[in-house]
């Protein structure tokens, strides 16, 4: 059986504290309402009984005295319920409300001589006394539920209000916007009582404060450790253009262009993470430039070009996301790598194992690889950071036939105009 889905508004706080408001007032309201009812009409019945017994011991007397019965009197008189009737015949007295000639009746019989000896008391004027307050129970009860359901909401949609400015808070927090706080004034001055709400936005802030005190720190450590390798692996460099030639002297050049290489993408970590970078756009043909990039790299890449496009980009920023891309793909992915250029999109996919589910999941971390080969992690880190300064979109999937996928989408420069 398929299960009914519900508008995404009915998963609302206010909705949901609305509706219980209104199930609780309706029960309130039901429940005094059945109570003034029950009992203002059962003191009624009960005023109108004993003056219809009054009368019936009044009118018995009379009987037996053989003297005239009133016109509100008789022995069997039309209109007599037939159960109130059978009550008096077997002896006994009763009184009963019923509709005679089209007015509320109370009836009041007992016995005369095997018979039915009957009074009648108009009860017309206490039934429309208890339909009059039950219509006054009924219009009370709804202005009671709607006032309270008014300032309910109210007070539930200024809660609701602060709630979801701390949910778009902590969603800017997470989007990389370590500035953003919720400043709520309740937790401004520590003589004022916080509520939940106040607690929890008060709680994210000081999150937030923790950990932008924390990655100003990596960053500046990062930035620092730099800085100062570049010092020491300058002289390491020229040291190493003294060794005489053979296989440790190109062993340990190897390793100091690993560490200059190194020293550099945390050089450029560190200016991404500050977002001090400032582009220089200009619009370029892009299938050119991806041509440029693979010649550059030196590798077995194949280059498509489905559809040209002109981008408006920073030429040399892209040529590092694109030099990443491929790069990335030799050393952790199979043959054959390709190179696509279809319109503004640029996809370069290889045929290995494809991304970690970490990856897919949380983007590239720094530092972290699950592949056999060498590597720390950064070429992607920098990839990404390097395509939201340009404004592109760098998305990273697994191919269904298998291997790694990375679709840079950039922004379309201007049509060329007529020669």
């Amino acid at each position: 059986m398929r299960r009914v889905r519900l508008p995404a508004w009915t998963a609302t706080l206010t909705w949901k504290a609305g509706l219980f408001i209104t199930v609780m007032c309706c029960a309130l309201a039901a429940l005094l309402g059945a109570l003034v009812h029950v009992s203002v009409t059962r003191q009624t019945v009960d005023t109108a009984r004993e003056k219809a017994l009054d009368r019936l011991e009044e009118v018995t007397t009379a009987y037996e005295a053989g003297e005239p019965l009133p016109p509100y009197a008789g022995v069997d008189p039309a209109g007599i319920p037939p159960a109130l009737r059978a009550l008096a015949v077997r002896g006994e007295r009763g009184t009963v409300v019923a509709d005679s000639g089209g007015r509320a009746t109370m009836w009041a019989a007992g016995p005369a001589d095997g018979r039915a000896l009957a009074v009648r008391v108009d009860y017309s004027l206490s039934a429309s006394t208890i339909s009059g307050l039950d219509k006054a129970i009924l219009g009370s009860s709804v202005l009671a539920i709607g006032a309270t359901l008014l300032v309910g909401s109210l007070a539930v949609t200024r809660v609701t209000r602060r709630l979801h400015l701390t949910a778009q808070v902590a969603r800017r927090i997470s989007a990389g916007d370590l500035d953003a706080r919720v400043n709520d004034p309740r937790t401004r001055d520590p003589a004022h009582p916080e509520d939940e709400v106040a607690t929890v936005s008060g709680a994210l802030d000081t999150m937030a404060s923790s950990l932008q005190g924390k990655l100003l720190s990596e960053q500046r450590f990062t930035a620092d450790v730099a800085h100062e390798l570049r010092t020491p692996l300058t002289g390491l460099t020229a040291a190493a253009e003294l060794l005489p030639p053979g296989r440790p002297a190109e062993m340990v050049r190897d390793r100091v262009r690993a560490m200059r290489a190194l020293t550099e993408d945390l050089l450029e970590i560190s200016r991404l993470d500050a977002r001090t970078e400032e582009v220089d756009l200009d619009v370029y043909e892009l299938g050119p430039l991806a041509e440029r990039v693979v010649r550059a790299s030196g590798t077995d890449t194949e280059v498509r070009i489905v559809r040209d496009a002109r981008v408006e980009t920073d030429r040399r920023r892209l040529e590092r996301v694109l030099g990443n891309l491929v790069a990335n793909a030799h050393k952790h992915g199979r043959p054959p790598v390709a190179l696509v250029v279809d319109g503004p999109v640029v996809t370069v996919r290889d045929h290995g194992p494809g991304f970690p589910a970490y990856l897919l999941e949380h983007g590239p971390q720094r530092f972290r690889t699950e592949s056999g080969s060498k590597g720390h992690g950064l070429g992607l880190t920098i990839a990404v950071g390097q395509a939201e300064v340009l404004g592109a979109e760098l998305r990273f999937v697994n191919a269904p036939e298998g291997g790694a996928e990375a679709r840079l989408t950039l922004r379309e420069g201007p049509p060329t105009g007529p020669q």
